[in-house]
C-alpha cells in the first residue's frame, strides 16, 4: 500500500462552544479556527462551525484551503521587511529576525507562522488579544509582504 504524502498541514488555533439558549434549554454548537501551509510560504485561514467538533475542524480545513496566499520568504527563513498591520481590532507588528532566532510570537500567531514555513520572526500583537481579529491582522499583514524583486519591478514601472 502507497502512502500518500500530505499537502498540507493543518494546525488548530482555537475551538470555542457556542452555546444558543432555547425555549426548552440549550443547543450547543463548535466553532473552530484552523490554519493551513505547505511550510513553503503558502498559508491560508478557515472558520467552521458545526455540532461536533471534528465536523467543524473538517469545514475549517476546507475553507482554509480555498483562501490560500503566498507570503514571500528570503533564504533564511524569514520575511523581506517590517510590517504594521490595523485589521478590525486586532494590530499585529512583524520583523524580521536573524537566523537562529526562532519564532517568538503567541499561540495565535505562532500556530499560522508555523504552517506557513516562516522560521525566524519576532511579532507582537498590539490592543486586542482576540483571537479572531489577530489572525486575520497577521494574515493581512503577510499577504502584504513583497519581496525585493517584486518592489524593483514596481519602481521601474513607474
Amino acid at each position: 500500500m502507497v502512502q500518500m504524502e500530505k499537502e498540507f498541514e493543518e494546525q488548530v488555533i482555537t475551538i470555542k462552544r457556542v452555546t444558543k439558549v432555547v425555549k426548552g434549554g440549550r443547543r450547543f454548537r463548535f466553532a473552530a479556527l484552523v490554519a493551513v501551509g505547505d511550510k513553503n510560504g503558502r498559508v491560508g485561514l478557515g472558520l467552521g462551525k458545526s455540532h461536533e467538533v471534528p465536523e467543524a475542524i473538517k469545514k475549517a480545513i476546507e475553507k482554509a484551503k480555498k483562501n490560500l496566499i503566498r507570503v514571500p520568504i528570503t533564504e533564511d527563513g524569514t520575511i523581506p521587511h517590517q510590517l504594521e498591520v490595523k485589521e478590525g481590532a486586532g494590530r499585529v507588528l512583524i520583523k524580521p529576525a536573524r537566523p537562529g532566532t526562532g519564532i517568538i510570537a503567541g499561540n495565535t500567531a505562532r500556530a499560522i507562522l508555523e504552517v506557513c514555513g516562516i522560521r525566524n520572526i519576532v511579532t507582537k500583537s498590539i490592543g486586542s488579544n482576540n483571537v479572531h481579529n489577530l489572525s486575520r491582522a497577521l494574515l493581512k499583514a503577510l499577504s502584504l509582504l513583497r519581496d525585493k524583486e517584486e518592489i524593483e519591478r514596481i519602481r521601474q514601472a513607474k
